[in-house]
C-alpha cells in the first residue's frame, strides 16, 4: 500500500520553484542551474541520486497530490541557487529515504559514500522514539540537529532548504497546522537563517510565516506596499540618479540599487515603534556596492557631502562586523524635500556574505580571509550550543536555551586586550564573563566597565570595555538567573546549582541517615560496602550518593535506609517487614525518637530557610522535610504551621549549632513620621549595629502624618537583632518597631 507523506501542496508560480519532472531532463530548471558551475561528473551523480530517490518514494505522493519526490528536488533547486557542493544536492535529494522508505544508512553509504550518508542520517527525523509531547518531540529534534551541525554545517544549510520549500507549499494544510508550523519556524528557522547570514531565506522565511500567522495583516501591508510603490518610483529614480550622478563625477566605480523591507520588518517597526505605514514606508533604501573596502569609506564621504547626515545615524559594520559576518557602512541621510534616506555602502565581496553568509563558502569558491573568519565564527557559535546542550538536563531546556540564543539584536563590547566580543543586546557582565570562559563566569565577583566598578547586573552598551574580577571561593549566585539571558550563562549557572544542591543534599542526607543508624545502636562506621552494595541493588540507585540525596530531598525516609543496612539477622528481617507495613505517618512517628538535626546556617542550598518566618540563631525553630526541596526551617510560632496540623509527624527536630557566623535575613515593620530625612537616619542606625540593609520598601502616603516602611535586614543572631531594634526606638520620631513573620492575611508581628 503506498505511503502518502504528510507534505504541502505547492503554491501556483512560485518564481524559485525550477520545473520539477522530468527533473533530470536537459532542459530542466534544475539542469541549467547545475551547469552553471558542476562538473559534468558531478551533475550525472546528481541525477544518479534523483533516480535512486525517485524510486524508493515510488507510489507516495504529497497531500497536493503531487508525486512526492517533486519536494526533494525543489529543496535541491534552493541549494542549486547556492552553488552548494555535489554532497550536499545528493543529501537534499536523498534527505527523506531513510525516514519514508525501507532505505538505510549503509544503502545510502555504498551507493553515494559516508560523507553524503553522514549528512541524510542529520536530517533524519526521530520517528522511533516515543515522547510525552509533541513539544518534546520537537526539542529533541533540534537537539538532534544541532550535533549534526557541529560535525557539518551543511546538514542545516539541507535543513532551511526543506523548510522553505515546506512554507512555500503550506497552503494545502489545515489552519492550526500552518500556525504550529509558521511559528515554529519564525522562533527557530529564521533566526538561524540570519545568524549564519542567509539573509534572502531569512527573509522569505519572515514573510511566509507572517502570511500564515496573521493573514489579515499580511494582506493589509501587501496592499499597502503594492499601492505605495508606483507613487515611490518617481521618487526613488530621482535620488537613485543623483547618487550615481556625484558618485561618478568623484571617479567611484559603483552599483546603486534601491531596496525595499520586506513585509515582516515593516510589521516588525510598527508593532514595535507604534508608527503608521506611511511613516515607515516614507524611508527609502539604497545599496551602493563598490569595488573593495577603501572605497566603502570613499563612498560614504561623498554622500555625507551630497546629502546632510542624520546625527546618530551611522553604524560602521566594516570595523565591527556583526556576529553572522555581515558587513556594510550604514548611513542615514536627510533627502530632497527632508525624506530620509537609508544607504548601505559595501564592496561586492561583503554583498556576496550579506546575502549568501556561510554559504558563500560553496557560492563563491573564495579564499577570503573574512569569510574563513565567518566559517570560525559559526563553528563557535556550534561549539557554544553544544556547551548549553551537554550542561541542559533535558530537551525542552536546551530549546529554552536555544532560543535566546539566536537574539538577532547585538551589543559589541571589548575585552581588557581589545578583542571584540559580540553578545546579545541586553546582555549583563555576567553573560559577558561566561561567553569569555566558564570558569571566568563560576569565579567572578566584580566588575569593571570602562574602568569603572559597575554591579554584575549592569547591562552592557555597545563600545563598553569589560574587565571581570574573579576570586578562587567564589560560585555562581542563583540571583543571576533573574537577569542573564544568554543561553550559555544560563545553563552553566543551573548545571552548576543543581550540582551544588545534590551535593548538599547528600551531605545532608548523610547526617541524618547516620543519625538515624545511631537511634538504633549501630555505628555508622560498620556498615561496610557490601551491605551498602545490597542496598544499591534493592533500590534500583545507581550509586550511595544517589541514596545519599534522595535521603537529603525528604524522597527516602532515613529510619528506612537505616534499616535496610543494618545486618539481617531473622529477628531483624522480621522487624524490618513490619517496619515496611506500617503506614507513612508510623514511619514519621520513629522519625521522632531520632537525635535532634544540628543547623550549622551554612549548609547552603540542601537547607532552607523560610521566607515566612525567617528563622535566625536564638529562635526555636523545627524543621519540615520537603520533597525536591529538602530540608525546610521554620520557627515554632510561624504562622505557616497551622497549615501542617493535621500531620505534625511531617515535623522535625532541629536546633542550631552554636557560634554560627552567616547573616540572616529578618523582616522589619517600622511605623515613623513623616519627617525630611527618616530613611537616611534609619539606614545610619542599621549600619552603626553593623547589619545590612537588604530590601527597603515604603507604603503609599495617604496624607497621614506617619507611614510605615518595611525593611529586610541581615543579622547574626537574636542578640544581634535585639541590639539593632534597640538602637532603631531612640530615633526621635520612630513609633514602633516589629519583627514579622508570616505574608498577607497570615502576618504575625513581635
Amino acid at each position: 500500500m503506498p505511503k502518502t507523506a504528510a507534505r504541502h501542496s505547492a503554491e501556483p508560480a512560485n518564481p524559485r520553484e525550477p520545473s520539477l519532472l522530468p527533473a533530470d531532463s536537459d532542459d530542466s530548471q534544475l539542469t541549467l542551474r547545475l551547469k552553471e558551475y558542476l562538473k559534468q561528473e558531478d551533475i550525472a551523480q546528481v541525477w544518479a541520486a534523483y533516480r535512486f530517490s525517485a524510486a524508493a518514494h515510488e507510489g507516495q505522493f504529497r497531500r497536493s497530490g503531487e508525486p512526492y519526490i517533486t519536494h526533494p528536488v525543489s529543496v535541491a533547486g534552493i541549494l542549486a541557487e547556492l552553488h552548494m557542493d555535489t554532497p550536499t544536492l545528493v543529501a537534499a535529494l536523498l534527505h527523506d529515504v531513510v525516514e519514508d522508505t525501507g532505505i538505510t544508512k549503509q544503502e545510502i553509504s555504498d551507493q553515494f559514500g559516508k560523507q553524503v550518508a553522514e549528512l541524510v542520517d542529520g536530517l533524519s527525523k526521530l520517528d522511533k522514539i516515543e515522547f510525552q509531547s509533541a513539544t518534546e518531540a520537537q526539542a529533541e529534534n533540534f537537539r538532534k540537529m544541532l550535533l549534526a551541525m557541529s560535525q557539518d554545517v551543511r546538514v542545516i544549510l539541507v535543513k532551511l532548504a526543506d523548510r522553505l520549500h515546506n512554507m512555500q507549499t503550506l497552503e494545502i494544510m489545515s489552519s492550526e497546522k500552518r500556525k504550529r508550523i509558521s511559528r515554529e519556524t519564525l522562533d527557530i528557522y529564521a533566526p538561524i537563517a540570519n545568524r549564519l547570514g542567509l539573509n534572502s531565506i531569512f527573509q522569505e522565511l519572515e514573510d511566509l510565516s507572517f502570511k500564515y500567522l496573521y493573514p489579515m495583516r499580511y494582506r493589509v501591508i501587501a496592499k499597502a506596499v503594492m499601492a505605495a510603490r508606483g507613487n515611490r518610483k518617481e521618487v526613488v529614480g530621482k535620488i537613485q540618479d543623483a547618487i550615481k550622478l556625484r558618485l561618478q563625477e568623484m571617479h567611484i566605480d559603483a552599483e546603486v540599487t534601491g531596496r525595499e523591507k520586506h513585509l515582516y520588518s515593516i510589521y516588525k517597526k510598527m508593532a514595535g515603534k507604534t508608527t503608521t505605514f506611511s511613516q515607515i514606508y516614507d524611508i527609502y533604501g539604497f545599496r551602493v556596492i563598490v569595488n573593495d573596502m577603501p572605497t566603502c569609506y570613499q563612498a560614504l564621504g561623498v554622500l555625507h557631502g551630497l546629502y546632510k547626515p542624520i546625527p546618530g545615524k551611522f553604524k560602521d559594520y566594516i570595523a565591527i562586523p556583526k556576529a553572522n559576518g555581515y558587513q556594510s557602512l550604514h548611513t542615514t541621510l536627510f533627502g530632497p524635500f527632508g525624506t530620509p534616506i537609508e544607504v548601505q555602502i559595501r564592496s561586492r565581496e561583503m554583498h556576496n556574505i550579506a546575502d549568501a553568509g556561510v554559504a558563500a563558502h560553496w557560492l563563491y569558491k573564495t579564499t577570503d580571509a573574512h569569510l574563513t573568519q565567518l566559517q570560525q565564527q559559526t563553528h563557535q557559535w556550534l561549539q557554544r550550543l553544544l556547551d548549553i546542550q551537554s550542561e541542559s538536563s533535558d530537551s525542552l531546556e536546551f530549546l529554552e536555551h536555544f532560543k535566546v540564543d539566536l537574539f538577532p539584536d547585538e551589543v559589541y563590547v571589548f575585552t581588557p586586550r581589545g578583542k571584540i566580543m559580540a553578545l546579545p543586546k541586553g546582555a549583563t557582565a555576567v553573560d559577558f564573563a561566561y561567553a569569555v570562559h566558564t570558569d571566568i563566569g563560576n569565579c567572578c565577583v566584580a566588575v569593571k566597565i570602562n574602568q569603572e566598578l559597575a554591579p554584575l547586573r549592569t547591562e552592557l552598551h555597545n563600545g563598553d570595555h569589560v574587565e571581570i574580577i574573579t576570586s578562587a571561593l567564589a560560585k555562581p549566585n542563583p540571583a543571576w538567573l533573574n537577569y542573564v539571558i544568554t543561553g550559555k550563562a544560563r545553563a552553566h549557572i543551573r548545571h552548576f546549582l543543581k550540582s551544588m544542591q545534590s551535593t548538599e543534599s547528600a551531605h545532608l542526607g548523610e547526617r541524618m541517615l547516620n543519625q538515624a543508624l545511631r537511634a538504633l545502636h549501630m555505628d555508622p562506621a560498620e556498615v561496610d560496602e557490601a551491605r551498602w552494595q545490597k542496598l544499591l541493588r534493592d533500590y534500583g540507585a545507581k550509586s550511595r550518593q544517589e541514596v545519599l540525596t534522595d535521603i537529603g530531598l525528604g524522597k527516602r525516609l532515613n529510619v528506612m535506609v537505616a534499616h535496610q543496612l543494618m545486618a539481617k539477622t531473622d529477628e531483624q528481617k522480621a522487624e524490618e517487614t513490619r517496619l515496611e507495613s506500617v503506614n507513612e505517618r508510623q514511619a514519621r512517628q520513629l522519625n521522632k525518637v531520632l537525635d535532634t538535626i544540628t543547623i550549622r546556617g551554612s549548609e547552603g542550598m540542601a537547607v532552607q530557610f523560610a521566607q515566612c518566618c525567617r528563622p535566625i540563631p536564638g529562635d526555636p525553630i523545627l524543621g519540615f522535610i520537603n520533597k525536591d526541596k529538602g530540608l525546610v526551617i521554620h520557627t515554632h510560632d510561624c504562622p505557616a504551621i497551622r497549615k501542617f496540623k493535621l500531620d505534625p509527624e511531617k515535623w522535625l527536630d532541629v536546633e542550631w549549632e552554636p557560634d554560627s557566623k552567616r547573616l540572616f535575613k529578618v523582616n522589619l515593620k517600622l511605623t515613623v513620621a513623616n519627617e525630611r530625612g527618616m530613611l537616611a537616619k534609619i539606614a545610619a542606625g542599621i549600619a552603626d549595629a553593623g547589619s545590612n540593609i537588604d530590601h527597603v520598601s515604603m507604603e503609599e502616603p495617604d496624607g497621614s502624618a506617619y507611614t510605615n516602611m518595611h525593611f529586610t535586614v541581615q543579622v547574626e543572631n537574636r542578640v544581634h537583632l535585639a541590639d539593632l531594634m534597640r538602637r532603631l526606638r531612640k530615633i526621635p520620631d520612630m513609633v514602633r518597631i516589629n519583627r514579622v513573620k508570616g505574608t498577607g492575611s497570615e502576618q504575625k508581628t513581635q
